[in-house]
């Protein structure tokens, strides 16, 4: 049986030159860093990897990308809700806005935050009275990786919303259905898959941060210190070693993550088109 020609031409040289690339670019550098951990011993990287400092950080670093990412599934959906569901006066700029921490650099933004919300500042000195700290605080941590990470869930949830038929929900309203079995049954399933994506984008762009994150944070060992800046400390401290363990835990630990994640959307994919079908 003849093989039936591609409709895309040159697909065999496309495909060699994509992974070319990825592999310069991703393959390769990872490669690189296993390859540095390597030359440590078991007991060695063991050390470095498990040292009460560099523990503290992992949590640190995990809690608050995912509790970032979480508050941005929340927030990021009623904003992508509001953007495409109303019209009203400045929505393209509330809208260009969204975009926002794409082009700010990362230390603008982080130094931003601090003074906003330090003792003294806009909104720091409201929560001074109450006994809430957040600047130099994990609190404050929390707060850079919910900024830098609200515009991958709005532009992954936002076309789906917009490409969502207004005339499903009306036909599910004229049978009686009220605004939460509305939502429930019909937009929440359509934008599950998009919210999933948003979370994992936002997840995985928080765990790498580092330019927002140190200015507000504190950086105070066992407390406010990130993983990233452990690397960084460390290479400053010439033990390449063990900054590429430190880095390869994380990536692990990060690929481990958002494998479970697209599994995740990979079943709720399956299981809508299942009951499509």
């Amino acid at each position: 049986m003849k093989r039936k020609a591609s409709v895309l031409p040159g697909f065999k040289l496309s495909l060699g030159f994509a992974i070319l690339y990825l592999s310069l670019v991703v393959l390769i550098p990872l490669s690189a860093a296993f390859l540095k951990t390597f030359t440590l011993t078991w007991a060695e990287f063991w050390q470095s990897v498990s040292a009460p400092r560099v523990v503290a950080s992992y949590k640190l670093t995990f809690g608050a990308s995912l509790i970032a990412a979480i508050i941005n599934v929340v927030f990021g959906l009623l904003t992508a809700w509001v953007l495409t569901r109303y019209r009203f006066f400045g929505k393209k700029i509330i809208d260009a806005f969204v975009d926002f921490p794409f082009a700010l650099p990362t230390a603008v933004a982080g130094i931003s935050l601090s003074a906003i919300y330090s003792t003294n500042g806009w909104i720091g000195s409201l929560f001074e009275p109450v006994g809430i700290k957040v600047a130099y605080t994990p609190l404050g941590v929390v707060v850079a990786l919910t900024f830098i990470g609200l515009p991958f869930v709005v532009r992954t949830v936002q076309p789906v919303l917009e490409d969502l038929s207004a005339e499903v929900e009306e036909a599910a309203a004229s049978l009686g259905a009220n605004r939460w079995q509305v939502f429930y049954k019909i937009i929440f399933p359509a934008i599950w898959p998009a919210l999933i994506t948003g979370f994992a984008l936002a997840f995985a762009r928080a765990i790498g941060e580092y330019g927002s994150v140190i200015f507000i944070a504190g950086n105070m060992p066992m407390v406010s210190e990130i993983t990233p800046l452990i690397i960084i400390t460390k290479l400053e401290q010439y033990d390449y070693a063990g900054a590429t363990a430190v880095a390869v835990v994380m990536l692990v630990i990060s690929f481990a993550l958002l494998f479970l994640i697209n599994a995740l959307q990979w079943w709720s994919n399956r299981r809508l088109g299942h009951t499509a079908s």
